[in-house]
């Protein structure tokens, strides 16, 4: 186990559409070494989630957090969930603006609008199907980690392009929304 290379906007991994896992796959010694990995590397970045395709692995695996976060003390506290080959519903179609960020593109943040209520189906570390509902800050994360498996980047969601802003100029310009529970 141990902290994974991040990669960064431009690399092509992070434009593609990765692959779902089998029961097989998931089974095994090095499929679990690399959730671990995965899972240090989100927390020495104090994110809130991570997905593989971010660390240079074209499969569908998210880890996600959000108790005891540094970066986001306010946020509902999300237990340590890892998910595999996700399925989102959309609950509602009531929208939600969050300000996002992301490790692949340190330092910038954008507005995005992320559907404010949904319910996830996958796996779980050990191949069990997993069902459950997020709402608010919660349900944008598992959005935007989701994304991050079929190729998609927060900065293709951003509404409005004059919110994308490195982060000192964002807080120091725009009005930073509450985050939404």
């Amino acid at each position: 186990m141990g902290i994974l290379k991040v990669a960064r906007m431009g690399h092509p991994i992070l434009r593609e559409v990765a692959a779902e896992l089998d029961a097989e796959e998931i089974a095994t010694p090095a499929f679990q070494d690399f959730v671990d990995s995965m899972i240090a590397t989100m927390h020495e970045y104090d994110g809130a989630g991570l997905a593989a395709p971010q660390v240079h692995v074209s499969k569908r695996v998210v880890v996600m957090e959000l108790a005891n976060n540094p970066r986001y003390p306010d946020a509902p506290g999300v237990p340590l969930t890892v998910i595999v080959n996700p399925r989102i519903h959309f609950m509602t179609e009531d929208r939600i603006d969050v300000v996002e960020g992301c490790l692949s593109i340190p330092d910038l943040r954008g507005v995005v609008p992320r559907v404010a209520e949904i319910e996830l189906e996958a796996l779980d570390r050990e191949g069990n199907a997993i069902r459950g509902r997020f709402k608010g800050f919660p349900a944008a994360v598992v959005q935007h980690e989701c994304d991050h498996l079929d190729g998609v980047l927060y900065v293709d969601r951003v509404s409005d392009p004059k919110t994308l802003s490195f982060l000192r100029e964002f807080e120091r310009y725009h009005a930073v929304p509450e985050l939404p529970n």
